[in-house]
């Protein structure tokens, strides 16, 4: 009798944890990440009905996200990492494709969410470098490649690296009707930031047509994004997509980027090297200093000669 119990509270058990997804810690978790294996996270929280609706429908595609994604489905409760990838924090299925993050903006329904799963297997967002922009989006010839929606990032900025998911579902939600990309700034699409006029990151650009409209919104969301591109542009401004840079004016954008970061340059380095700056200043002082004593110098030996001629010019003149 008594074996017989213990059975059933095994088989029991075995039930309860066949019914729920596993759960990692923040630190399994980014172990998960340099695997590079496709894989989905629930972030969830405590008494969080949507989240337990999420992990019951996970549980139920199990062989769906085997067959279809080579996936699996792990959960993390009350993750710091949560942040990185959803504005709105818990519930938030993020799914992960070779380390490229998507978070999903459906309904909390299992047709949807396998489907859009599956539609977006591999990732949308396309790179684009000083290389390859002219020649892909056709921007200045009027974009006959079709519209782009473009953020403008740095590998520096944390709220860019945060919009990853993001960025990465708003090219889901648009794949049928432009293209969605990205630019790194300060890296291999420094020109075509200089030339677009990108101060700062992220920084959001949408071009259709040959002319371009800046994203000046503050909401970082899918929803804000996707409508933006797909109507709201009309309400801002239209500019003319500008040629391509000359290097003669490429030279002088950098030229002037590198006067402007000179102050930030100083104030580095007397924080770090005050003694550099003090020997540095000195002898700028006397090269300045011996530059100018020279030019005295030169100016008063000349009124001397100067004054000598006329004497002696006076002398024969008597």
């Amino acid at each position: 009798m008594l074996r017989f119990a213990l059975l059933t509270l095994l088989a029991l058990a075995g039930i309860c944890r066949g019914s729920n997804l596993e759960t990692v810690t923040d630190d399994e978790l980014v172990k998960k990440f340099h695997s590079h294996n496709n894989f989905i996270v629930l972030f969830s929280k405590p008494n969080c009905g949507d989240c337990d609706k999420f992990e019951e429908i996970l549980v139920n595609l199990k062989q769906e996200l085997e067959d279809n994604l080579e996936a699996h489905a792990i959960k993390a409760v009350s993750s710091s990492m949560v942040r990185l990838y959803s504005p709105s924090k818990e519930p938030a299925v993020v799914f992960f494709r070779h380390g490229v993050p998507l978070l999903y903006d459906g309904p909390v329904e299992a047709d949807a969410l396998i489907g859009k799963l599956v539609q977006n297997k591999d990732p949308n967002v396309k790179e684009l470098s000083d290389e390859t922009f002219e020649h892909l989006t056709q921007a200045s010839s009027g974009a006959t490649t079709g519209d782009w929606f473009l953020m403008f990032y740095t590998t520096k900025c944390v709220d860019c690296q945060r919009l990853t998911a993001v960025w990465e579902a708003v090219a889901a939600d648009l794949k049928t009707r432009m293209n969605v990309a990205r630019v790194d700034k300060d890296g291999k699409g420094r020109e075509t930031a200089a030339r677009f006029q990108v101060k700062k990151a992220p920084e959001f650009i949408f071009l259709r047509q040959g002319k371009y409209y800046r994203y000046e919104i503050t909401k970082y969301d899918i929803k804000s994004f996707v409508t933006f591109a797909q109507d709201w542009y009309k309400n801002a401004k239209a500019e003319r997509v500008p040629v391509p840079l000359s290097p003669f004016d490429n030279l002088v954008e950098l030229a002037v980027q590198h006067l402007k970061q000179l102050p930030d340059h100083y104030a580095r380095l007397y924080n770090d090297y005050p003694y550099v700056v003090y020997a540095c200043a000195a002898g700028l002082l006397f090269i300045v200093g011996g530059f100018a004593l020279a030019i005295i110098l030169a100016i008063i030996t000349r009124c001397k000669a100067a004054s000598r001629v006329k004497k002696e010019t006076i002398k024969k003149a008597k």
